[in-house]
């Protein structure tokens, strides 16, 4: 049986997957959303990518799934074990012993992020509400206040252990209302970074929580 290992964003928190786990068990998947100890300053990539491994270990058939920051700890899992697929979710498609803090300046997110917000009529300056929370539904936003944690600062400044990229097929998603990682500029990176096309999916940059029908379809037509 195929299993789908979500591994979530910045913080850690493996309830931001709990929309889409019980779709992708509907449809005859195993599902797992990993934990990580994000707020933990002695923590980090390395340590992530341990934990992802570890959960992966008692399933043949894995695809691996990750948003945002995640993608930090999804690629070198794949160069770890043999995964049927990478699935990337409105995420931050690293290069080799890139940081987390020299991704924002060396892929031009900042000047593409404040451009869409100038087309799209809404704040440039960042903003919760206006950039994570805009389409999420107001109880699902209420029940995540208390799941939330900080990145600790050591998984920001860790070079991504990986040396080149693993020889597994990756499919990019990029939501279409996402305005933190608007999506031409997550087009471009795709092609820049991987010479492939981000497929869009409806939502914003937190599509497991506003648009979980839509992510679990993209997942489940992606294997």
């Amino acid at each position: 049986m195929t299993t789908f290992l979500l591994i979530p964003g910045a913080g850690g928190m493996a309830w931001y997957w709990h929309p889409v786990l019980p779709r992708l068990r509907e449809a005859g998947r195993e599902a797992i959303a990993v934990d990580l100890p994000g707020d933990d300053p002695d923590a980090g990539l390395s340590a992530y990518v341990e934990l992802v491994v570890a959960a992966a270990a008692a399933h043949d058939d894995v695809v691996i799934v990750a948003q945002s920051m995640g993608a930090f700890t999804a690629v070198p899992v794949c160069t770890r074990l043999a995964a049927r697929r990478l699935v990337l979710l409105n995420a931050m498609i690293p290069a080799p012993h890139e940081t987390v803090n020299d991704w924002w300046e060396t892929t031009g997110w900042q000047a593409a992020r404040r451009a869409a917000a100038r087309a799209g009529g809404y704040p440039e300056d960042f903003d919760l509400q206006a950039y994570f929370l805009h389409d999420v539904p107001s109880e699902v936003t209420a029940r995540g206040a208390e799941q939330q944690r900080d990145e600790a600062d050591i998984a920001f400044a860790e070079p991504c252990p990986f040396t080149r990229w693993p020889p597994v097929p990756t499919t990019v998603l990029a939501g279409r209302e996402d305005r933190f990682f608007p999506f031409e500029f997550q087009n471009r990176l795709a092609h820049e970074r991987l010479a492939t096309e981000a497929r869009p999916v409806p939502g914003g940059h937190l599509a497991a929580l506003s648009q979980p029908d839509a992510v679990a379809r993209a997942l489940l037509a992606s294997i």
